[in-house]
């Protein structure tokens, strides 16, 4: 990935981001939003993903880590933050790639998705869940 690339990417994220409604603001103040170019290949590894795979950096868009509201309790005082993690090859890749006139709003729309997804992780809903919702 270029810097080109990075910055038309990062710039549909800010405006994603600008558009979230105030509630889910406050909340991405609290958890931080990383974005990467692609995976490590200790995440590909962890999440059963093949790091050696010719498409292993295109398989995952998001990753959601730390502990769900849901599942929070007194005894989860002292533990890191969640963190969504988004990663711009799995997004542009899920989004179909930069060819065309409409690439801009694809890939702003898998951000869009993939963003809301890892959002409902820390809400507590699972894949199921997601998927039942439309953000898988």
């Amino acid at each position: 990935m270029n810097s080109l690339e990075r910055a038309r990417f990062d710039a549909l994220l800010h405006e994603v981001l600008a558009a979230i409604p105030p509630a889910l603001q406050e909340l991405i103040e609290e958890m931080p939003v990383v974005v990467e170019d692609e995976p490590s290949r200790e995440i590909l590894i962890e999440m059963g993903e093949d790091p050696d795979a010719p498409d292993a950096a295109e398989s995952l868009c998001g990753l959601h880590t730390g502990v769900a509201f849901t599942e929070q309790s007194v005894e989860s005082s002292g533990e890191l933050p969640s963190e969504v993690r988004l990663f711009r090859r799995g997004i542009i890749a899920e989004a179909g790639g930069w060819e065309g006139a409409d690439a801009d709003d694809r890939v702003h729309e898998q951000i869009w998705i993939t963003l809301l997804h890892e959002i409902g992780h820390q809400y507590g809903l699972d894949e199921d869940d997601l998927e039942e919702l439309g953000y898988q």
